[in-house]
């Protein structure tokens, strides 16, 4: 008897972008103690807690969407951007602006509650005042593991352009080192072998690697339908092969998987 795929856990991430002289991207080490990815160079982010579904979050969310699953995705996009690299989407009741570097700074010890669950994302901005910016998440991908994996997550990729004076950096805790990068160098350090990076992330950095400018990654989630993405594998005569849908805006759509 087959035994049922476990369900796929629902989890975001959050691309960070910054323009300099080319377009890049914040890149997190994974601990080689986590059970998903570990060692692997990654994109900040986690599984949607209960608390990003609390209904006490819909008035301090700015720009969300009316979904109850894709608002949770955004408030755990922005808790785990937060926990994980310290850039805070949220603009206190009231500002159009978000919380400067130095409002930052004093919010620093709330990243190890959250990550921790000692504290819940509600009763964080309730305290501190602040409402979340989803007005600035913009829906890149969708992935979902496959039915052979035996951890599962159903992962939505949002993109955000980092603020300038919000110094990212790792946590130190689920990920142990971090990087900014432009996609075209991490494809290539994929490809040497200098970098670990999973099959999800690397389709998804050899897209970003055709954009310019934050203008072109925000224009590119506009224009860009979202495909859900579910790989699947497939015998052939030369040996295994990882495959997702030709429709879903990647080049490459099949790769060989490596012999056990």
């Amino acid at each position: 008897m087959n035994k049922e795929a476990p369900k796929p856990l629902p989890a975001a991430t959050v691309i960070m972008l910054r323009q300099r002289s080319r377009l890049e991207l914040f890149m997190v080490v994974r601990h080689h103690q986590i059970d998903f990815a570990s060692g692997a160079l990654v994109f900040p982010g986690g599984k949607v807690d209960p608390a990003d579904f609390d209904i006490a979050l819909e008035p301090l969310l700015h720009g969300a969407p009316a979904d109850a699953t894709m608002r949770a995705m955004q408030v755990a996009a922005i808790r785990e951007s937060f926990e994980e690299c310290g850039v805070l989407l949220a603009r206190p009741v009231g500002s159009g602006q978000l919380v400067d570097g130095a409002r930052l700074r004093s919010l620093e010890p709330y990243r190890k509650q959250l990550n921790d669950g000692d504290l819940t994302i509600a009763a964080f901005l309730q305290k501190e005042k602040l409402v979340l910016a989803c007005d600035l998440l913009h829906h890149f991908a969708h992935w979902i593991t496959p039915p052979m994996v035996p951890k599962r997550f159903d992962t939505h990729f949002f993109i955000a352009v980092a603020p300038e004076d919000h110094l990212a950096e790792h946590d130190g805790h689920e990920n142990v080192d971090s990087v900014w990068t432009t996609a075209a160098d991490a494809v290539a350090a994929a490809k040497d072998g200098s970098r670990t990076i999973i099959f999800p992330t690397l389709r998804n950095l050899e897209r970003l690697a055709k954009l310019k400018t934050t203008a072109d990654a925000i224009n590119n989630c506009q224009t860009q339908p979202v495909v859900p993405v579910l790989p699947w594998s497939e015998k052939r005569d030369d040996g295994m092969w990882l495959c997702i849908p030709t429709n879903a805006g990647y080049d490459l759509c099949e790769e060989k998987m490596p012999a056990r």
